[in-house]
């Protein structure tokens, strides 16, 4: 029998679009059988186009600057699109999988990915915004397989 790991996805921000994925991505490589449950804002990361998926400055005091910066500064118009251009480089430069590529590495690894419905509903999304191989299900769908598994991570 296979070992299991379930994740909870909750957010769609650029730098928590990235553990999930990583995280499943080698655990799958490493044979376990594993789901990804999104939900709330953690739903961008299963919408086709990744490009809108950007990280803020803001209100992220762990978020290493090449240069100290105010909050004020942070809060200026453009600061998210400059940060999400710096942190992209970054990645890039050291050889990091853009978030398309480690989603789609996921996938073909047989990583199961579950939307909740509840949040689909609540933010009136449409599926056909949604990459396909998207299961939708509740709490419970998550809950049953999430109930078996040797890890489980909150993201």
């Amino acid at each position: 029998m296979s070992k299991k790991m379930a994740i909870i996805a909750t957010k769609g921000t650029l730098d928590m679009a990235y553990p999930p994925f990583i995280l499943a991505s080698t655990a799958a490589a490493l044979g376990y059988d594993v789901q990804i449950f999104f939900t709330f804002y953690g739903l961008q990361l299963l919408r086709k186009d990744l490009s809108d998926v950007k990280i803020s400055p803001l209100a992220n005091p762990a978020m290493p600057m090449p240069i100290p910066m105010p909050v004020m500064v942070q809060m200026l118009p453009g600061m998210e699109s400059m940060a999400t251009m710096m942190m992209k480089q970054k990645l890039q430069k050291h050889g990091v999988a853009p978030l398309d590529q480690l989603r789609d590495l996921c996938l073909e690894a047989d990583v199961k990915f579950v939307a909740c419905q509840m949040t689909v509903d609540l933010f009136e999304f449409d599926k056909s915004e949604f990459i396909d191989n998207v299961e939708y299900g509740g709490a419970a769908t998550f809950m049953e397989f999430a109930g078996e598994t040797d890890i489980c991570l909150f993201v």
